[in-house]
């Protein structure tokens, strides 16, 4: 019996369906810098395929695209999460970055609002496609900034 495992089942008698879109929640660190977008496209493209919603991966992937990119554009090089979710009938997509708190509340909302005029493009395939999409300061005492955009499954 040396190196042998007996009553063991081959690995193909435990193929078992893909994941639904019920059980698409997903946390993924990205290291910071400009190839960050790509990773986030094609790992969110990938999910999207494996969890049975593959519609939505041209609206998801810019999405998150241009979610990652302004991450970067604000908090260069620094490390951000890239949270994916399937709830009530949308796929919620959220971007997590380190960027530093703001003195007073009107330099916080200057840089909302230079946040906002960023992500033109991003208002425009979310509104297309009758989701939504924001941006909010997380509060911590080290800042951070939380963006995110809601999509519906294409009707």
């Amino acid at each position: 019996m040396t190196g042998t495992l007996r009553g063991l089942r081959s690995v193909h008698e435990f193929r078992q369906a893909p994941p639904g879109a019920e059980k698409l929640s997903y946390s993924i660190g990205l290291p910071g810098g400009a190839h960050c977008a790509g990773s986030a496209r094609g790992a969110l493209r990938s999910l999207l395929v494996r969890h049975g919603l593959p519609d939505l991966c041209d609206n998801a992937a810019l999405a998150a695209s241009e979610l990652v990119a302004c991450a970067y554009r604000f908090t260069p090089d620094k490390e951000m999460v890239l949270k994916v979710r399937w709830q009530f009938d949308a796929l919620r997509i959220v971007v997590f970055d380190q960027h530093p708190a703001h003195s007073s509340p009107e330099a916080s909302e200057e840089c909302r609002r230079r946040r906002s005029r960023g992500m033109w493009l991003l208002s425009a395939v979310v509104e297309a496609c009758g989701g939504d999409w924001g941006l909010t300061p997380v509060l911590t005492p080290m800042g951070g900034t939380k963006s995110w955009a809601l999509l519906p499954l294409p009707r």
